[in-house]
């Protein structure tokens, strides 16, 4: 199971794991509501690495990029929610549109971002690449978001 943890603890965490030449591998989402697509995802990134860290955006920052109905589930809870998911190690929440500052922190070896970006597209993607990093892009799961669950709830049955 996971942990979640403040910018500051995760770079400690993280002098010890790579002294131990562990392979940090991390991504970055609202996670707002966690799907199967999530899941698989998350599982492919795992297996990329050793440690997996999850760079979550904050209330604040879900509401700048998806508007002010969002997000459904607070913070916290998204936070705690992914922190039990078997896969992941660490949860770290950063305040802005993009995790650039958090990445440049952390260093990852990689940077696993979902197939509907490109190198072109994807705007952590200077970050990883400055500090030697790889950037992996794992498909994605067919007909499986947040936002078609979102639309399906508000349908009238």
């Amino acid at each position: 199971m996971g942990e979640v943890v403040t910018a500051e603890k995760l770079v400690e965490i993280l002098k010890d794991l790579k002294q131990k030449n562990k392979k940090i591998v991390t991504t970055n989402g609202c996670f707002d509501i966690l799907h199967v697509g999530h899941v698989r995802y998350l599982k492919q990134a795992k297996n990329l690495g050793n440690v997996l860290i999850i760079g979550l955006n904050t209330d604040k920052s879900v509401k700048s990029i998806k508007g002010p109905k969002r997000p459904l589930n607070s913070e916290n809870d998204r936070a705690e929610v992914l922190a039990s998911l078997e896969c992941v190690d660490y949860v770290v929440l950063f305040d802005e549109d993009t995790p650039d500052r958090l990445l440049d922190k952390i260093k990852p070896d990689i940077h696993a971002k979902g197939g509907d970006y490109n190198i072109d597209t994807l705007p952590e993607a200077n970050i990883i690449i400055k500090n030697g990093g790889k950037v992996v892009f794992v498909p994605l799961v067919e007909g499986k978001s947040t936002t078609a669950l979102i639309e399906k709830a508000n349908c009238k049955l």
